[in-house]
């Protein structure tokens, strides 16, 4: 029987530790590809921090960097980091089933259970041609959006170079990596160019809204063209799930536009200078990229407080269940506001778009929130006690990485070994923790229902 749960003397890895050790493997995998010297543009070894690093940002599709990815990778290396990004945006053991897929062989009931537990789905049936239909859909998104780069990356790098970097450029776009191999200041060259600002928002949303999210909306098109709806009718005909990611996402985005369009219209080192267009633009970008993506096209590092704290939320809630981004993830959060928003207004439950969310979501999500929040005090801790940074920087830097963002105010470059060890941890619990969490607390103990204590009494607030 081919697999996907590792057997060691009759010990089989639960779903909650596979996940977290196949991305591990996978970023052992890719140190070693990168330590390799013909990785380097020097063709000398990076040593192993560097590449440790490197692989972890990649897998973990953070984007935040120690060497540049233009200059320090050859094209070798710059492929193996691409490589890597693509399996962490899709997630290890969905890659690995799509192998296993491809070469026909037998999934058993127990590889079907760990696949629906890593995609974050609960579903069985149609379960693999739902996997199908995400690759399908992801190779296409990426192939389009690079095809379109061509057009611009081209007749500006010349054809060898400019394929290469639209095809690196979408791939890190739609897994919201935000790494790139245009130049040492990120999207800040094209700053003024609408087509490639809007590509590569247009890709970071359709790999942040979900996977799910996507084919409700094309099964949504569909019926209304085929029954003549309205588009109104057809919006309200979607799935609750697919409504309420594209609501919270709209309500996020135009906060953190109007917020960051606000804090920064006279700052001269961001968008002060810029003309009325190109603020609107730039704000709009650095809020979808603050999505978890890591594209910066402004100076991190000038922009005021009040755009960092506007950050600090919108990194750490980051993208959508089932898709490419990380953070709490938007549905997650809402359902904690939503939580206590129904105990205000005295609701015996908690009620969406007529729809009641059921006692054990509101729990796994007030779960995901509070450890992911702790583990963020514990690193910004941890990070200031061995590095000399101020508390904004701190925060940025890591909230950044456990939101698998990318962005820095530029202190990631001069870390030392501790603050870049913790910075990696970092990024490794961001990408697997929520997550992994998340299939923690849903699943079913046979003792929790042994016992029946009685009530205690205890006082809140």
């Amino acid at each position: 029987m081919n697999s996907l749960i590792i057997k060691i003397k009759r010990v089989i890895v639960a779903p909650e530790r596979f996940i977290p050790a196949s991305f591990f493997l996978t970023i052992l995998l890719g140190t070693i590809l990168l330590m390799l010297p013909f990785s380097s543009a020097t063709g000398k070894s990076v040593g192993i921090l560097t590449a440790l690093f490197t692989a972890t940002t990649s897998v973990c599709v953070t984007g935040l960097v120690v060497a540049d990815t233009y200059s320090c990778w050859s094209t070798f290396g710059q492929l193996v980091i691409m490589v890597l990004i693509q399996i962490g945006g899709l997630g290890v053991v969905a890659v690995g089933s799509m192998f296993l897929l491809v070469s026909r062989k037998k999934f058993s009931l127990a590889d079907r259970k760990l696949l629906s537990d890593s995609l974050n789905v609960d579903k069985n049936r149609g379960l693999l041609a739902f996997l199908v239909r995400i690759f399908k859909g992801t190779f296409i998104v990426e192939g389009v959006g690079a095809l379109l780069f061509a057009f611009m990356f081209v007749p500006k790098y010349g054809f060898f170079k400019g394929v290469w970097a639209s095809l690196f450029q979408a791939v890190s776009a739609f897994c919201n990596a935000g790494m790139d191999i245009l130049g040492p200041s990120s999207m800040i060259e094209f700053r003024d160019s609408g087509f490639i600002m809007g590509l590569t928002m247009l890709l970071i949303i359709l790999g942040g809204i979900g996977f799910v999210v996507w084919f409700d909306l094309i099964e949504g098109v569909k019926k209304g063209i085929k029954y003549r709806m309205h588009p109104l009718t057809a919006v309200q005909h979607l799935p609750e799930h697919t409504k309420l990611v594209l609501m919270v996402t709209f309500l996020l985005l135009t906060v953190g536009t109007v917020g960051i369009f606000a804090a920064e219209y006279n700052n001269p080192g961001t968008i002060g200078n810029m003309s009325l267009g190109d603020k609107l633009l730039n704000s709009l970008f650095q809020s979808v990229t603050f999505r978890t993506a890591g594209f910066a096209s402004i100076p991190q590092e000038e922009m005021t407080e009040i755009s960092c704290v506007i950050g600090y939320i919108l990194m750490f809630i980051g993208g959508s269940p089932v898709g490419t981004a990380g953070g709490v993830k938007t549905v997650t959060a809402f359902l904690v506001v939503m939580n206590a928003y129904s105990y205000i207004v005295g609701n015996n439950e908690t009620v969406i778009f007529h729809r009641s969310v059921t006692r054990e979501m509101m729990r796994k999500a007030a779960a995901v929130v509070t450890v992911s929040a702790g583990v963020v005090f514990l690193m910004i801790l941890l990070l200031m006690a061995g590095e000399n940074i101020d508390l904004t920087d701190a925060c940025f830097e890591i909230i950044s990485a456990l939101g698998t963002v990318g962005l820095t105010r530029g202190i990631t470059p001069n870390l030392g070994t501790f603050g870049r060890l913790v910075v990696i941890v970092s990024m490794y619990l961001g990408r697997i923790g929520p997550i992994s969490m998340a299939i923690f607390f849903s699943k079913n103990s046979g003792l929790k229902n042994i016992i029946s204590h009685s009530e205690g009494t205890f006082y809140v607030g």
